[in-house]
């Protein structure tokens, strides 16, 4: 049995640079949604990976249902969340995949090489466009994350490097919007 919630969560200065960022950014997301090569597939695929890899429940229940009403089977999305992908994937997807699981991996930290290796494939517009689709998974992450640690602290267990008055703020704003999902995201948890 685990002592502490050992997923990754936000802190208030990490949440405020994401939401600065993703503002910022408002015309980019705009254009990679409005990218041919990125279809609503291979996006959920980006995602659930991403999720997988964050373990964020309510993520891991969004991007499933989005995953199956986009075409992909329930055995390649169960494979995805375990991180088996490849042998379901496309030469296209791969490196996306594989990248996408890397820079959630390494907490967005990527390394130069796997960096160039996504630009040389997808060159740079379209590169630019998955790094950005998985910043905007990853901020999903969090953020289901950061309300589950508050809820794993009233049992005991606190995330590390975690400020309780801001888990308590957050909590607070997001409860409208997360509590009612808890029954439907019960089979992802863990």
């Amino acid at each position: 049995m685990k002592d502490n919630f050992d997923r990754k969560i936000y802190t208030f200065r990490l949440l405020l640079n994401d939401l600065v960022f993703l503002f910022r950014n408002t015309v980019n997301i705009s254009s990679a949604m409005r990218n041919e090569k990125l279809d609503k597939v291979f996006m959920e695929k980006i995602m659930t990976v991403v999720t997988a890899v964050n373990g964020c429940t309510y993520c891991t229940w969004f991007h499933a249902k989005q995953a199956m009403s986009s075409g992909i089977s329930e055995t390649e999305i169960k494979n995805m969340l375990n991180l088996q992908f490849e042998a379901d994937a496309s030469d296209f997807d791969v490196p996306a995949l594989l990248y996408a699981q890397h820079y959630a991996e390494t907490n967005r930290k990527p390394n130069k090489e796997m960096t160039k290796n996504l630009f040389d494939f997808y060159g740079e517009k379209t590169a630019k466009h998955i790094i950005l689709m998985i910043r905007m998974i990853f901020f999903g992450n969090l953020l289901g994350n950061t309300f589950d640690a508050f809820l794993s602290r009233l049992k005991g267990k606190k995330a590390k490097n975690s400020n309780v008055i801001f888990e308590t703020l957050f909590f607070v704003v997001s409860a409208p919007f997360m509590l009612p999902l808890l029954p439907a995201t019960k089979k992802y948890r863990k």
